[in-house]
């Protein structure tokens, strides 16, 4: 994989992470293409779990 897409890839998912901590449904995802919104929706669950551990 290009350096460039997986840079891309991974501030999707760091974006993810940071709408799930804040509390942000994944509906409101911005990404259209498969990859990038798998990546985004990973971090919003990694952070989810994260909320729900120190609930």
């Amino acid at each position: 994989m290009k350096r460039q897409k997986r840079d891309r890839l991974e501030r999707a998912q760091s974006r993810g992470y940071q709408a799930g901590i804040v509390g942000r449904s994944k509906e409101i995802c911005p990404y259209q293409s498969i990859d990038a919104r798998s990546h985004w929706l990973g971090g919003w669950r990694e952070a989810m779990e994260v909320r729900a551990v120190n609930a």
